[in-house]
């Protein structure tokens, strides 16, 4: 094949393409600066292997008219699954000492995934407000594994389900590839999150490959063109991985920058021209060949590295823990893939057994983690009751759903209570998420039924318009339309009769988090014909928490405002119990468990003027729950020897139920309240 125009045949250019690939996201991982736009080198990664495995169906298909569906999933397999069995193998051995239960779990679950290549998937269901970030999920990267091999089950089937119109196929793949791509585009602006993960929305990048392959084997390329296509290749992959930033415009239209980048380069790798010979240097091309391996190794090195030591001291030893992912990445490619893929003779039994076998293995671990919930017994008690709090934000929200038609359409509402007409709205933000099981709780006593209406970072509001550095442009916008709708529809639900609003008010008027998330901003403005005042954002805050009230005061007879619990600034339930599971802070320290009194008054009276005033006027019913966590001097974390908040700002589900009494007023019958 290697002698035949068109045909692709070894290319060490391409091995050094996959240097750039592999480096640039390993490098961006670790932190190099430079290198914002790093991840698109799995973008290159989904064009090479498009056009090298495209091409060989491609070829296959041609020739014989069939594709051996067993072989092509064997190659797969001996290609794929010893590297990641090892790195799978070894990351649970290290994640068992390591992970706190909360992740532990969440390993557990990624492994399975991981194991049968749903990563994408998984990792695309667990994205979310509360969600553990991104840095420790130690099986992230197998995302683009899966989507790969998501491709590779549909490609060699749909090949052959459209042999009859074998002339019209390149159309027909450019087609898909081009729908592939709108989708993409479009769901970038909506959900960046399933545009990133998801196969369909991958598969343009992926068929470009394909496609060139293919042009090249119709029309005898010898993929010698002209010196400026790999030139402009090069800077535009070069440009991607420089210029190109995370965050919700990806992929979109960006990614097609190290895409058509990676598509010129391989169009002219034949040619002899100072970029190709760079790039077939012994030094990349080595980096390319065990570039699988570091993929696989890098991510876990470095996740569960700067879980135990809770960061990294500074470059050097960022540079010392990089140094050994890839000389743990030689090792593999050197004892595991490479002996792997050489065998010869009757080796499909046992590759096809010996898969099956590690494949159950880890599944059976990942189920025993999972249904163990992380295997708390590992830590010591005290570490065990910040690990209790660090998972006890989960709420059942099966019973929400998103109104398709009525005065509520489009928003998402969660009755809780029993069943019947709502009698009681709650409407709030993050807060009113965090004290769910106290409402519902208090709900079922009383026998009223309610209504939940919560979008994170969203004030109950109305006639405001919120820009937030922790959310997209597009839950922005949601938070927008949402409130407007609830505007407009509540008027039409006459059942509602209570009003209860929770939120994170000092957010709101100060602009930002405080301590550990003093990072979070959020700007509020007044809405188009809102007539709301422009000025600090305080003075709207009253505004229009002031006209938001004057306006459902008709409605609702009785209407109640949480006030915020206190903030603990540096108190974060995960930080806490992996610094003492791993000795980074010491059993009686118990200085980030409270904060001053005056300090969290400080902190809150600016969003409790207003909130104030308008319970002096028997406006609103105020409910207040300080008492329950402060004293003279301090408001504490710590309540009868367990943790009530999950982070600086939110309560658990165990504090919500305990202060669940605090709603009894609020799910009154009307004529008790009188």
């Amino acid at each position: 094949m290697s002698g035949q125009a068109g045909a692709i045949g070894y290319r060490p250019e391409i091995d050094g393409l996959r240097a750039i690939a592999v480096l640039a996201v390993v490098l961006y991982h670790f932190g190099l600066p430079a290198l914002s736009g790093g991840f698109v080198g799995v973008d290159i990664f989904f064009v090479l292997s498009g056009f090298l495995i495209g091409g060989i169906l491609w070829s296959e298909l041609i020739a014989t008219g069939r594709i051996r569906l067993g072989a092509f999933y064997l190659r797969r397999i001996r290609r794929l699954a010893p590297a990641y069995f090892a790195m799978a193998a070894a990351s649970f051995l290290v994640a068992w000492f390591v992970l706190l239960p909360f992740e532990f779990r969440a390993f557990g679950k990624a492994l399975i995934a991981a194991t049968v290549y749903l990563s994408n998937v998984n990792f695309y269901r667990e994205a979310g407000y509360f969600d553990i970030g991104a840095e420790d999920k130690v099986l992230l990267h197998t995302w683009s594994l899966a989507v790969e091999e998501q491709f590779y089950i549909v490609l060699p089937f749909a090949l052959l389900l459209l042999i009859r119109w074998r002339r019209a196929l390149p159309t027909l793949l450019a087609g898909a590839a081009i729908l592939s791509l709108l989708a993409c585009v479009r769901l970038t602006a909506t959900s960046p999150t399933a545009a990133f993960y998801l196969f369909p929305f991958r598969a343009w990048e992926l068929l470009a490959g394909v496609l060139l392959a293919i042009a090249g084997q119709q029309r005898g390329l010898r993929w010698v063109v002209h010196p400026v296509l790999s030139w402009a290749g090069l800077g535009l992959v070069l440009a991607g991985i420089v210029l190109i930033t995370p965050g919700p415009g990806f992929p979109g239209l960006q990614a097609l920058v190290p895409v058509i980048g990676t598509v010129l380069i391989l169009a002219n790798g034949r040619d002899a021209n100072p970029v190709n010979r760079a790039l077939s240097h012994p030094a990349p091309v080595f980096i390319g060949v065990i570039s699988y391996s570091l993929y696989l190794w890098h991510w876990p090195v470095l996740t569960l590295s700067q879980y135990w030591r809770g960061g990294y001291s500074g470059g050097l030893e960022a540079a010392l823990w990089l140094a050994l992912a890839f000389g743990i990445s030689v090792l593999s490619w050197r004892y595991v893939e490479r002996p792997v893929r050489r065998m010869r003779g009757p080796a499909t039994l046992p590759l096809v057994g010996g898969t099956v076998l590690a494949s159950g293995v880890l599944l059976a671990l990942g189920a025993l983690i999972w249904k163990g919930d992380g295997m708390a017994g590992r830590f010591a008690p005290f570490v065990r009751t910040h690990i209790e709090a660090s998972g006890d934000f989960n709420q059942d929200w099966s019973h929400c759903v998103v109104a398709e038609a009525g005065p509520l359409v489009g928003v998402e509402t969660c009755p809780v209570g029993p069943d019947g007409p709502p009698e009681v709205l709650i409407w709030g933000d993050s807060h009113l998420r965090a004290m769910k099981e106290g409402v519902e709780r208090a709900a079922f006593v009383a026998g009223r039924p309610a209504l939940v209406i919560w979008h994170a970072g969203c004030p109950p509001l109305f006639g405001v318009t919120k820009t937030e550095s922790a959310a997209t442009p597009a839950q922005d916008a949601d938070c927008t339309r949402a409130n407007a709708t609830i505007r407009k529809g509540l008027s039409q639900i006459d059942s509602l009769k209570t009003l209860l609003l929770v939120g994170r008010w000092s957010y709101y008027t100060e602009g930002q988090g405080s301590g550990l998330d003093a990072h979070n901003r959020i700007a509020l403005a007044p809405a188009p014909d809102s007539n709301l005042p422009v000025g600090p954002q305080h003075t709207l805050f009253n505004a229009a928490l002031t006209r938001t009230l004057a306006e459902l005061a008709p409605q609702f007879g009785r209407i109640f405002v949480l006030r915020q619990m206190p903030e603990v600034p540096d108190y974060d339930s995960r930080r806490i119990a992996r610094a003492l599971a791993h000795g980074r802070m010491a059993r009686g320290d118990d200085t980030v468990f409270k904060v001053p009194l005056a300090e969290a008054l400080a902190r809150a009276a600016p969003a409790e003027a207003p909130l104030a005033a308008l319970a002096s006027a028997g406006r609103i019913t105020w409910i207040d729950g300080w008492p329950r966590l402060c004293d003279v001097n301090a408001c504490s974390v710590m309540q009868g020897g367990e943790a009530w908040y999950f982070d600086n700002n939110h309560l658990t589900n165990r504090a919500a139920i305990a202060l669940s009494d605090l709603f009894v007023p609020v799910f009154a019958a009307p004529e008790a309240a009188q």
